[in-house]
């Protein structure tokens, strides 16, 4: 992963997307020393954020099966009759 400088950020954002486009190499930017953000290309970040609500829907699923919010197939069918009629 490539780092720059928040100061590099300001004074090279054409050549810094550039090279991201190019390369699709997130990128740390640092201020004084420290971690700040990522720049990220907008394809991969949306490609994340689908990835983050699959998951997102996995854990929730997960969490009813625990807490025992589950439905037989029977019990499913009868409620997703009622909602296709």
């Amino acid at each position: 992963m490539k780092t720059e400088l928040v100061t590099t950020l300001k004074r090279q954002a054409t050549r810094i997307l550039a090279d991201l486009h190019r390369s699709k190499e997130p990128v740390l930017i640092t201020e004084h020393g420290r971690p700040s953000a990522y720049l990220v290309d907008v394809e991969d970040y949306e490609l994340m954020q689908r990835r983050m609500r699959i998951l997102e829907g996995i854990a929730r699923g997960e969490a009813a099966i625990a807490e025992g919010r589950t439905r037989t197939h029977d019990e499913a069918r009868d409620a997703l009759s009622k909602w296709l009629k």
